[in-house]
């Protein structure tokens, strides 16, 4: 295969790729190195070593077994890592626009769930086949015998997999998704009420026992346990939202699937928002401040 004809055909599957690595990993600088990788031994086929190999019929799932096996391995190396972060890990935050890359509204609800924060946190619980299993199967819709093959796994045992991640997802994940519509609407208000110091009507938003999360990693200001309570949480907001930022500006943007807030001080990523809604009321508020889960945003 000539190198010309071998970047092509990757550069094709690369979204795909990105996904299933990210969606495994849940930083975009982890996957990107995946990705890099899988695009290495990939490239090597038009090597003078690897041209005699045999002619791949059907790349995206040669690719995507390559990237798999990858991420799982690189999932097992960093678990030890986040066993040590210091405070509530949160996914890194990346622009997202389903809207304009899949025609199908359904499709675009299962790709914008499968990278929203609350997933991402409960795929945290699962083992690295588990959630290689759960991402190929959910996000993308591979069969379960393509999934067997990559994962070197019997089709039996994937499909136990697949059964036992879906049940852990499901008993954790928020069992109501509003749509963007009344997301949008309802994270335009949070932004007003918190930034404008106005207690009624940001209570008003808030369901009783709404969550904040917050991730810093030690290097920022956030909380370093989860807060639970529409008044205690409320409170913190407020007192945040009063705080002087150098130069700061707010954007509302597609993050991770559904509306977020991008805080920008001095022109750079400061402060990423993203609420959980249900029932009309913010069930969960996700802050990221870790300046090292910015890179993927920092363009936008």
């Amino acid at each position: 295969m000539a190198t010309d004809t071998l970047t092509d055909v990757f550069e094709e599957h690369r979204p795909v790729l990105t996904g299933v690595a990210y969606r495994m990993l849940g930083r975009a600088v982890d996957a990107e190195d995946v990705v890099q990788e899988a695009w290495l031994r990939w490239s090597a086929r038009g090597s003078d070593g690897g041209a005699a190999a045999p002619e791949v019929r059907e790349p995206r799932a040669y690719l995507v077994r390559i990237t798999a096996r990858l991420a799982i391995d690189r999932l097992r190396q960093i678990r030890s890592r986040r066993e040590s972060y210091v405070g509530p890990w949160l996914p890194e935050p990346i622009a997202t626009d389903f809207a304009a890359t899949s025609a199908d509204a359904a499709e675009r609800t299962i790709l914008a769930e499968s990278v929203s924060f609350a997933v991402l946190v409960v795929l945290e619980s699962l083992s690295p086949l588990e959630r290689a299993v759960f991402v190929l199967r959910e996000a993308f819709g591979f069969p379960y015998g393509e999934i067997a093959a990559t994962l070197d796994r019997s089709e039996a045992a994937v499909r136990q997999l697949a059964v036992r991640a879906r049940r852990r997802v499901d008993e954790r994940k928020p069992r109501y998704r509003a749509n963007p519509e009344e997301c949008r609407d309802l994270t335009e208000r949070f932004l007003a009420a918190a930034s404008g110091g106005d207690l009624e009507d940001l209570l008003g938003l808030l369901a009783p026992q709404v969550r904040l999360v917050g991730d810093s990693g030690g290097k920022s200001k956030a909380p370093l346990r989860i807060m639970v309570g529409a008044d205690k949480v409320s409170r913190f907001l407020l007192a945040v939202g009063q705080t002087p930022v150098p130069a700061a500006d707010y954007q509302l943007t597609e993050i991770n699937g559904a509306p977020g807030i991008v805080l920008r001080s001095a022109g750079k990523p400061d402060t990423v928002v993203q609420l959980e809604i249900a029932n009309g009321l913010v069930q969960c508020i996700y802050i990221v401040r870790n300046p090292d889960k910015f890179a993927a945003i920092a363009s936008l």
